[in-house]
């Protein structure tokens, strides 16, 4: 994909010159300066909307220089900068605020505990349960023919709309509002990078004391970060971290402060949002892909609950309704179904203590947009602790399992408890972040980012750390170890996959791949090295392109940068020192000397059992075989959202039970949950030869159970996960059950790119505490001016209601299932 940095220079003007002209094509179509049509007609595309294989344009197409030989694409220039040279940030910790209830229980507020402008913007309208676009409306309606400028409720950067972009309606107000009322909330801003930065010099992937040195600055617009606080502002690197935990529910309000002209985003990047909080267990209006996004000079409230998965039955007093086995004494006070207090006590919380939820993130979820924006920085990290995983490793409370984090605070300690949000990058020859909009097969950069820090060091003393290690690429799987100057590899212990932990932990010399979304939880104990010492996390994964990982280089070999794919080698480098400063208490410092009090237990949590489901459900992820492109021609709009022309041509779908395949459409309901708590069988199949794909399912988590005739790693037997890579042409079944909260999710592919063109459906749950969910969540339609509403399509292999359809359709299932394993 990248050329070598020994091409010539003609061979790298060639390829950069290709890179300009997509670049201007997608600049004019999107200023309404050329049409579809004139593009094909002048060879730049396909009639199916693909981008054309020919010099000058495509990065694959045969060079001028030599025809045997594709053009490729330039390398990041790196202006000189040493790997390994700037120390690792960590993650931008965003502070909470408190929150009150009301006289109205359907109102919430901050304390007055404040008293600047941004607290009494807040309180003048305060957190609903329901959307405040009803009240727009209302004044709307009861004041015929004013201006929208007049209307309090409206957006006032752009006086087109209401100001808060969630939809209205009962079907988008906050479920189980009082039994999860928010005791926190998060005030957040979405916008632009800021260009004069903390040492006013800008901010990018290479700083030195808070200013950028060797690579450029990035432009205000090249990254949308967050920053915390809800007046306009800039956005900030590194990523934001939150910390949350079970029992305190959280209202996130985030902010869209991005440019309201959608070209100002220097080539790629769309200016609405609607971010996804991966994978917590909130309703559906707050999940973040029920096409709810929202626009600029808008906010939406999400209420995220910190509710631990099988409360539904314990609330109501039966365990066993929610699918609980009495035996195991999983119920309301079980001590370890707990949240940590401020102390060294916890706060009982209802549900299967067998599901706590550790290392989370968020990222945007703007349907057809989602690798774009979170490319670009629309993405955070979240820590959820636990009574049982408190982050406090010194306090022996029977419950707590004391894994390495620190014990100045009572929890949610860091220092010894590390985040690492890795992903990959490119830049354009000036140094400016760099997406290839017209690539469908997945994006892959050339260059490595921790915390959107290129390749930096980390000073650890000689102990143990946790490492929460998040593949946050776009397309590229990784496969990390760490390894010492002389390419050996160190061991570590596996305690984590996709934030559930396991059973037991085991040692492990190198992770699985790594898929995008992909969180792995690792312990290092670097108690046998020595100030001085040197370690290095290393990618072993080798991609030639975006279709999955071609094979796993060696680790000496990948530290010494034997490889054909740039991205192969030393990710960060672990500097073993005798001291280093607390960021839990900044006046404090951590000698190495000092007593570690951290332990890793020989038992961790217990496995969920496999019992007889309630249904089978076979969901094939394809290439090609989708909906007619016709429904994307010509500006109609059968698929909700509108389709882009250059997505004509829908490289993904998606089959379920055997039936038709289709691509992306929110308004397409392809299964739908009946009745919370049942508990369903899925197997997710790879229809596409010589294609991987990282499939993640929102909302809920499965327990892996098989993966047809192929091995089962490790990792994830018997493990709850949400993504699981499906390998080349393989399968995995595992075993879901859907909760207490209803509403629109979605399945998808976790390589965004494929993602965004079309590889992703729509799945709906029935019943939760608010009796309009007896009937399907209609699909929002979001303007600038407010929200609309269509009825959705379900597909007759989506309804468990439809008996003769979908038993036949399970029975053939469970056949094939039976005779692939």
């Amino acid at each position: 994909m990248y050329l070598s940095r020994n091409a010539s220079r003609a061979r790298l003007r060639e390829a950069q010159h290709a890179r300009d002209n997509r670049a201007e094509i997608r600049k004019a179509w999107r200023r309404g300066e050329m049409t579809r049509r004139e593009l094909i007609k002048w060879g730049a595309f396909t009639a199916s909307g693909a981008l054309a294989f020919k010099n000058g344009l495509s990065p694959y197409a045969p060079s001028a220089f030599a025809a045997d030989v594709p053009t490729g694409t330039p390398p990041t220039p790196l202006f000189g900068v040493p790997p390994f040279s700037q120390p690792m940030p960590r993650l931008a910790l965003q502070s909470p605020l408190d929150v009150k209830p009301t006289a109205d229980p359907d109102l919430a507020m901050l304390t007055d505990l404040q008293d600047d402008a941004l607290f009494r913007q807040e309180n003048l309208y305060g957190f609903k349960r329901t959307s405040w676009h009803t009240e727009f409306s209302q004044w709307r309606d009861a004041n015929p023919g004013a201006p929208t400028s007049a209307n309090p409720f409206r957006n006032q950067r752009t006086n087109r709309g209401p100001f808060e972009g969630r939809a209205p309606g009962e079907f988008f107000a906050h479920q189980l509002w009082q039994t999860y009322f928010p005791k926190k909330a998060y005030i957040m801003n979405w916008g632009q990078l800021d260009d004069v930065g903390p040492g006013g010099q800008g901010l990018g992937f290479y700083m030195q004391n808070g200013v950028p040195v060797g690579m450029p600055a990035q432009h205000q617009n090249s990254v949308w970060s967050y920053a915390a606080g809800g007046e306009p502002g800039r956005g900030a690197l590194p990523p934001p971290l939150i910390k949350m935990r079970y029992g305190e529910p959280v209202i996130a309000r985030i902010y869209n402060n991005t440019p309201v002209d959608p070209h100002d985003n220097n080539g790629f990047g769309h200016n609405e949002t609607s971010p996804h909080f991966h994978n917590a267990h909130n309703g559906g209006s707050s999940d973040g892909a029920a096409n709810c996004h929202f626009f600029p000079g808008t906010f939406y409230d999400f209420h995220w609950t910190a509710s631990l998965a099988r409360a539904d039955g314990e609330l109501k007093g039966s365990p066993e309704a929610a699918g609980l086995d009495p035996a195991l004494n999983i119920k309301f006070g079980n001590r370890k179904a707990s949240g940590p207090d401020d102390g060294t006590g916890r706060v009982k919380t209802p549900g299967d203590w067998r599901e706590i939820q550790g290392s989370m993130w968020f990222h945007d979820h703007r349907f057809f947009f989602t690798a774009e924006n979170v490319y670009k920085g629309n993405a955070g990290v979240i820590n959820m602790y636990s009574g049982l995983d408190r982050g406090h490793e010194s306090l022996d409370d029977g419950v707590n399992l004391m894994l390495p984090s620190g014990d100045i605070l009572p929890w949610g300690n860091i220092d010894f408890d590390i985040n690492l949000m890795i992903s990959d990058f490119a830049t354009d020859p000036d140094g400016q972040l760099f997406f290839d909009i017209f690539n469908t097969d997945g994006f892959l950069g050339d260059q490595m980012l921790v915390n959107f820090a290129y390749k930096p060091y980390f000073e650890v003393i000689p102990r143990k750390y946790r490492l929460r290690t998040l593949n946050a690429c776009m397309s590229r799987f990784l496969k990390l170890a760490l390894v010492t100057v002389s390419g050996d590899r160190i061991p570590f212990q596996f305690i984590a996959n996709d934030g559930n932990l396991v059973r037991k932990p085991f040692e492990m010399r190198e992770l699985d791949y790594q898929g995008t979304g992909e969180r792995y939880d690792i312990v290092v104990d670097f108690s046998g090295l020595r100030p001085g010492d040197k370690v290095y996390l290393v990618n072993l994964a080798e991609h030639d392109d975006g279709r999955g990982p071609d094979g796993r280089v060696g680790p000496r070999a990948a530290l010494r940068g034997r490889s054909d794919d740039p991205a192969v080698g030393a990710v960060m480098e672990f500097r073993v020192t005798d001291q280093v400063e607390s960021v839990d208490d900044p006046d404090r410092v951590h000698l190495s000397t000092g007593a570690d009090t951290s332990v890793v237990k020989t038992k961790l949590t217990q496995n969920i059992p496999i019992i007889e489901p309630v249904r089978h459900r076979h969901i094939e992820w394809r290439r090609g075989g989708g909906d007619d492109p016709e429904l994307c021609q010509n500006g109609r709009d059968e698929t909700i959202p509108p389709c882009q022309e250059f997505a004509e041509a829908f490289p993904w779908s998606v089959r379920v039970n055997g039936e038709d395949s289709h691509t992306l459409n929110a308004n397409r309901i392809s299964a739908l949950i009946p009745v919370p708590g049942q508990t369903e069988h899925w197997t997710y199949e790879n229809g596409g030869g010589g294609w991987d794909h990282p499939i993640h399912l929102h909302y809920e988590e499965g327990v892996t159970m098989n993966r047809g005739g192929d091995s089962i790693n490790r990792t994830e037997r018997n493990v709850r996960k949400d993504v699981w890579r499906l390998r080349e042409g393989g399968s995995v079944t595992f075993q879901v059950t859907f909760g207490e909260f209803a509403g629109s999710y979605v399945s998808h592919c976790h390589n965004t790119v494929h993602e965004d063109f079309a590889m992703l459906m729509r799945f709906q749950t029935l019943g939760g505490d608010n009796e309009v969910f007896l009937a399907s969540t209609p699909t929002p339609m979001p303007s600038e001016d407010g929200v609309t509403f269509r009825d959705p399509e379900i597909i007759p292999e989506a309804d468990p209601r439809n008996l003769e359809f979908f038993i036949d359709n399970a029975t053939r299932t469970v056949k094939a299932l039976k005779r692939d394993a």
